[in-house]
Order: C-alpha cells, then sequence, then structure tokens
C-alpha cells in the first residue's frame, strides 16, 4: 500500500498522454533538455572567465611619468 505498482504508474502515464497529448510532451521533453545543454555550457564558460588569459599582443606597461594608479591617464597620454 506504500509504494506504487507498475499498473499504477502506467495509468498516470496515459493521464498525462490524454491531457497533454504527445507532441507537446516532445516538445516539452526537447526544451527541457536544451535548457540543460545551455546552463551546461554557461558553467563551462564561467569557470573559464574566472581564469583569464591575456592577449598576446597586449600592452602591460604604462609610458613614463605617468600615473601608475589609473588606466585613464594612459588613454589621456596616447591621444
Amino acid at each position: 500500500m506504500g509504494s506504487f505498482s507498475i499498473w499504477h504508474w502506467l495509468i498516470v502515464l496515459l493521464i498525462i498522454v490524454l491531457i497533454f497529448g504527445t507532441k507537446k510532451l516532445k516538445n516539452i521533453g526537447s526544451d527541457l533538455g536544451g535548457a540543460v545543454k545551455g546552463f551546461k555550457d554557461g558553467i563551462r564558460e564561467g569557470s573559464a572567465a574566472e581564469t583569464p588569459v591575456p592577449p598576446a599582443g597586449q600592452v602591460t606597461s604604462t609610458p613614463t611619468g605617468a600615473d601608475k594608479t589609473t588606466i585613464d591617464v594612459e588613454a589621456r597620454n596616447k591621444s
């Protein structure tokens, strides 16, 4: 009495198919699968963004005589 038999689950499945239809259930399944895949891709991109790699041609030194605490000074000196 505490657990459902296979016949109970088949009746529940039949009722769900009758209510929603097979096409809508198929769309729900594919949407759910796409959401899970997008979530996993987002997690992978997020973990890659935590360890950034600078581009090969990036300038890391400041010009002589510039204030080394702000980037704005570099932009004013270049223009």
